[in-house]
C-alpha cells in the first residue's frame, strides 16, 4: 500500500488525530511502539492564518516522528488553501483534511464532519488544497450527517475524484457522536467498489488486538486508524503490530514497565508545558489508561492521582501503586 510515495508493509495501523490527545510527545511514543503514520492534533485553518501561537505550536513535530500528517479544519475554501500552504511549509509528509470531527463549536459552524450536509462545499475544499499543494492531501470523514443522509459510498468516489490521495472513514454518523457502536459494513462497500483505487483507512473502536485483524479480514482496508483506543496506551502499537504479524499475543511486560511509560510521558508534557499545564494535560491518559482500570478498591488512589498539582505528588502516587495493591 502506498500513499503518495510513501510505502508501507502489511497491516499498516495509523495513529489518528485527536486534540488535545495527539501532541508530540505522544506522537513519538506511539512512533516508538510501531504507528505507522501519526498526525497532529487538528488544526484551524482561521487561527493559522491569523498567526495564532498555540496554533502554530500545533505543526511542530520531529524527525524521528516521520512518516506524518498534519490535520487541518475549516469551512472557508480559502482559508483552507492558505492553511495548507502554510502547513507544507512546515514540511510534513502529508495533509490531511478534517471533514469528520462530530463536537458543536466545529461541525455546528460547518466545519468538521458539518460539511457532511454541504458536500458540494466539501468537495470545492478538497479540490483546491489539492491543487495549491505538492504534499499528498488525505481526507477523514464520517458515514454521514445522520442515519437517514449515509453518503459516503457516493461522496467517496467524488473526494477521489478530486484527487485525494487516501480516505479514512470513521465508521459513525456525526448525529452519533461517539455513541454506540461504529459501522464498518459502509467502510467495507466503499474499500470494495471496483471504482475505487486509493487507499481507504477504516477508522472507530478498535481497542484489542484481535478486533484490529478482524477489521482487517472482513473489510479489507488498506490499513486501520486508532483513536481512543491509545490514549492512556501508547504501547497498544507494539501489541498491535506482533499480533499482526505474528498471530499471537505480545507476552505480558511487568506492571512497572508500563508505569513507567505514563511516568515517562507526563514528564515530557511537563518539561514542554510546565508543571500544572504539562500535568493537567496528561490527566487525561491517567485517567483513560487500561493499565488502571479494574484494580479493587483504587477509587480513592485514582481520584488523588487526578488532583495531584505537582510531580512530585503525582508521581509518589503512582509509584505506591503496585506495592500497595500487589501488582507485578
Amino acid at each position: 500500500m502506498k500513499i503518495g510515495n510513501i510505502e508501507f508493509s502489511d497491516y499498516p495501523v495509523f495513529l489518528a488525530p485527536m486534540e488535545d490527545v495527539t501532541d508530540i510527545g505522544f506522537r513519538q511514543l506511539c512512533k516508538r511502539f510501531g504507528a505507522d503514520v501519526v498526525y497532529t492534533e487538528f488544526v484551524s485553518s482561521d487561527a493559522l492564518i491569523r498567526d495564532v501561537k498555540r496554533t502554530k505550536e500545533k505543526i511542530t513535530f520531529g524527525e524521528e516522528e516521520r512518516p506524518i500528517g498534519i490535520q487541518i479544519y475549516g469551512s472557508d475554501p480559502d482559508a483552507m488553501v492558505e492553511a495548507a500552504k502554510m502547513c507544507e511549509e512546515a514540511n510534513p509528509d502529508l495533509i490531511d483534511i478534517n471533514f469528520g470531527c462530530p463536537v458543536r463549536k466545529i461541525a455546528g459552524r460547518g466545519a468538521g464532519s458539518g460539511m457532511m450536509r454541504t458536500p458540494e462545499v466539501m468537495l470545492e475544499i478538497t479540490e483546491k488544497v489539492v491543487k495549491a499543494v505538492k504534499r499528498p492531501v488525505t481526507v477523514k470523514t464520517r458515514l454521514g450527517w445522520d442515519e437517514e443522509s449515509k453518503i459516503i459510498v457516493s461522496l467517496a468516489e467524488q473526494l477521489q475524484d478530486r484527487g485525494i490521495a487516501a480516505l479514512t472513514i470513521h465508521g459513525r454518523t456525526r448525529s452519533q457522536m461517539y455513541k454506540g457502536e461504529a459501522d464498518w459494513s459502509l467502510i467495507r462497500e466503499v474499500k470494495n467498489n471496483p471504482r475505487i483505487f486509493i487507499p481507504i483507512i477504516g477508522n472507530g473502536d478498535v481497542d484489542s488486538v484481535e478486533l484490529c485483524k478482524q477489521r482487517f479480514n472482513e473489510t479489507g482496508v488498506d490499513a486501520v486508524m486508532i483513536g481512543r483506543g491509545s490514549i492512556g496506551r501508547p504501547w497498544f502499537f507494539r501489541e498491535l503490530k506482533h499480533y499482526l504479524r505474528m498471530g499471537e499475543l505480545l507476552p505480558k511486560e511487568p506492571f512497572q514497565w508500563y508505569l513507567d511509560i505514563l511516568k515517562e510521558q507526563v514528564t515530557g508534557s511537563v518539561e514542554r508545558l510546565g508543571e500544572f499545564r504539562g500535568i493537567l494535560h496528561s490527566r487525561r491518559h491517567l485517567a483513560a489508561t487500561p493499565l488502571l482500570k479494574g484494580i479493587p478498591d483504587f477509587r480513592p488512589t485514582r481520584i488523588a492521582m487526578l488532583r495531584a498539582e505537582t510531580l512530585d505528588e503525582l508521581f509518589a502516587i503512582l509509584d505506591d501503586i503496585p506495592e500497595r495493591f500487589q501488582l507485578e
